[in-house]
């Protein structure tokens, strides 16, 4: 759906982005991680078409930008991480606004915009002027400005950006409705937790510059060799840790209370084993689970900060 290669932008002899080439499958939530100043906004505003790249090209559902900007805006949805909205204008009328700009017949308006309140649970406030929202529900109403025009890629800088716990979740669920229903979504945050849990694929820029990409589980891999492995068994908990010790592709057993954790290095197939193992020796196992990758420890470990 997105293909960037080459990607450049320069500011004099200073290069916001340098060099960037990555790929978003359909359907995937693909989230761009980097510091302040690492060049993510620029990134998605050369995306977006609204900023022309030094060089490179980028190609959106296989069309490439520069030369089709008109076919291309109506493919994507751009969210950016500060954006205005009319005050004076009601919710209903704020979304017919962006509708009538976007090219949807007012034939059509009225049900989209019904389907859209719905979706960012906002129909309750139809009638209410935009100032009188809280702050998550004007990033919320944005949303649906970006989906008024029913977009095949989104590209949302910061969605969850000053949200307290509960508008993140909503935003949250609102986005993997969106990636259910086939939407593509490319997402920037610095809550790194929570782009780990939504996230199929990510990267990570620095100072203009693409350091990793791909799965997050992919991506821990590669930096630590290892899979860990949280099991939870009902009892025999040390003929388990025997069991396991006696593993060479097992580096290191650790446990708690609650869990035994291993960190493994073998290959899938080999984690079936092992689970066979452990249940024809007795062990009632109770769940036997992969520990998701932690972005925040990737990120540490992949970026520089200020050393250079």
């Amino acid at each position: 759906m997105l293909r960037i290669e080459n990607l450049t932008k320069k500011y004099g002899n200073i290069k916001a982005v340098d060099n960037l080439s990555f790929q978003v499958k359909e359907g995937e939530i693909f989230g761009l991680v980097g510091p302040n100043g690492a060049g993510k906004t620029t990134t998605f505003k050369m995306i977006a078409t609204l900023l022309k790249p030094t060089s490179g090209r980028i190609y959106i559902d296989d069309i490439e930008v520069s030369n089709n900007l008109k076919e291309v805006r109506t493919k994507i949805g751009y969210m950016p991480d500060f954006f205005g909205v009319y005050d004076n204008l009601k919710v209903e009328e704020y979304l017919e606004f962006y509708g009538d700009i976007g090219g949807v017949s007012k034939k059509e308006i009225k049900d989209i915009i019904e389907d859209l309140l719905h979706l960012v649970n906002l129909t309750h406030k139809k009638g209410e002027y935009v100032d009188s929202l809280s702050r998550g529900m004007k990033q919320r109403l944005c949303l649906a400005r970006s989906l008024i025009h029913n977009p095949k890629l989104l590209i949302l800088d910061e969605p969850a950006s000053g949200l307290d716990p509960r508008a993140r979740i909503q935003m949250k669920e609102i986005l993997r409705e969106l990636k259910s229903m086939g939407k593509t979504i490319i997402i920037s945050s610095h809550i790194l937790p929570e782009l780990s849990e939504l996230c199929t694929s990510i990267g990570i820029m620095e100072k203009g510059k693409l350091v990793i990409s791909g799965p997050v589980d992919k991506i821990m891999r590669k930096i630590n060799k290892t899979n860990i492995i949280r099991i939870r068994v009902l009892d025999l908990k040390k003929k388990a840790i025997k069991l396991l010790k006696e593993e060479p592709n097992i580096d290191s057993v650790y446990e708690n209370d609650r869990f035994i954790e291993i960190s493994f290095n073998g290959e899938e197939d080999q984690m079936v084993q092992l689970i066979k193992k452990l249940i024809n020796n007795g062990i009632p196992v109770v769940s036997f689970n992969p520990v998701d990758g932690n972005l925040e420890e990737i990120f540490m470990k992949v970026t520089k900060g200020d050393e250079e």
